[in-house]
């Protein structure tokens, strides 16, 4: 009846996915106030005010036939380069339009570079754990993944990484700050990485593309900085989002970065354009590129999300259990305090707490929580938590 491809996904469909529904049903039964989901990465975090105000000015303001007819594949030229000048302005870069992409969220853009750059049997390397979905992306392309362990802090492990890249490999996919474990790559470990990938170009006389996946990208704590990849190596694609800068996941709406100096960047440029048309997106929504335009300084209040890093951190480290103190994103790694994360899992629901098995994520005996949530609801689930802590003996 289906694709015999894509049954092992829907034998396997998203753990995060059906914990989403399954918090649906708990609402429905206890009321929401009484359930405490952290499954779902779905900003909790206000909208900044402008950005309601700009749409409606950009309905008012627009003819019609601008406001929602076609526009070039990649997207509204002045958009671009605004998106372009912005990116500039806080990097220190030489961007202008014809290397902006606008795309149809960061999922899009993720899509559009693989199908650009892959041959049927090559292979992605990508740091794990990672994103799950990643796996499905690569093989819409006939692509392979080549997963690589991180060390015990979920850093990159260079000899590791090394030893992955073979001749074969056409892309390394790299995500930070990080979905799941909220690390950041330091510029001594973006260095690292694009020391080795040199090295392999060379050896084996072909490109080897970088991709950065970067929606977290604004959420960074303690002053931390995400260093801005196309510095340190050329053929580095940069995807972005602004669901999480702006809290408007359900929006579709970021951008594809394709560099200058990446090796026959023209030609990537307009086939990564022609893919944006080809893979069914045709061009990204006309209002919400409009809204990028006009509001391209705006992003939501990282202290909000701060907030309940700290909170939700120390009040399970208090509890007794060992976590990971995340540097960006909206994730908190627990180690499980059994061998199987599952049955922690299941345990939890017992009091109405939600999260996910790290499994999901290749990272077993752990398990992910996700804090974009209200404030209200961390300070609220200590008490169940305290209960399943003592569950455990902690």
């Amino acid at each position: 009846m289906i694709s015999e491809r894509l049954k092992p996904l829907m034998a396997n469909n998203s753990a995060v996915r059906q914990m989403f529904e399954e918090g649906n049903k708990l609402r429905a039964k206890y009321g929401r106030e009484n359930v405490f989901d952290f499954s779902v990465g779905n900003p909790d975090a206000p909208t900044p005010p402008e950005i309601g105000q700009a749409i409606k000015d950009i309905v008012d303001e627009t003819p019609a036939i601008e406001l929602h007819g076609y526009m070039s594949n990649a997207g509204y030229e002045d958009v671009r380069e605004t998106v372009a000048q912005h990116i500039n302005k806080l990097q220190g870069t030489d961007f202008g339009k014809n290397n902006i992409i606008m795309t149809v969220g960061a999922a899009s853009a993720l899509n559009i570079a693989l199908k650009t750059i892959l041959n049927p049997g090559e292979e992605v390397v990508i740091f794990s754990p990672y994103f799950l979905e990643y796996n499905w992306y690569v093989m819409n392309y006939d692509g392979v993944v080549v997963p690589c362990e991180t060390d015990e802090n979920f850093m990159p492990d260079l000899e590791r990484f090394e030893a992955a890249i073979t001749e074969k490999t056409r892309a390394v996919l790299i995500n930070s700050p990080h979905n799941p474990t909220g690390v950041i790559y330091s510029e001594e470990v973006i260095r690292g990485i694009a020391s080795v990938m040199d090295r392999k170009q060379k050896e084996y006389g072909r490109a080897i593309f970088l991709i950065a996946d970067e929606p977290y990208r604004e959420l960074a704590y303690d002053g931390i900085e995400v260093p801005y990849v196309t510095k340190y190596y050329d053929n580095t694609f940069v995807v972005y989002s602004y669901s999480k800068s702006l809290s408007l996941p359900g929006e579709r709406i970021g951008y594809l970065v394709i560099p200058s100096e990446m090796e026959d960047s023209e030609l990537v440029f307009d086939t990564a354009t022609a893919v944006n048309r080809i893979m069914g997106c045709v061009n990204a929504p006309a209002i919400q590129q409009k809204l990028i335009g006009r509001c391209i300084d705006s992003q939501v209040n990282v202290d909000y999300y701060d907030r309940n890093r700290k909170t939700l951190y120390g009040g399970l480290t208090d509890l007794g259990f060992e976590c990971i103190m995340p540097q960006g994103a909206f994730y908190l790694m627990v180690k499980s305090p059994v061998e199987d994360a599952a049955e922690f899992c299941e345990a939890a629901k017992k009091y109405n707490i939600l999260m996910v098995n790290g499994k999901s994520f290749m990272a077993p005996g752990y398990v992910r929580l996700a804090y974009c949530v209200s404030y209200e609801t961390i300070v609220n689930s200590m008490e169940a938590f305290k209960k399943l802590a003592a569950e455990y003996g902690l």
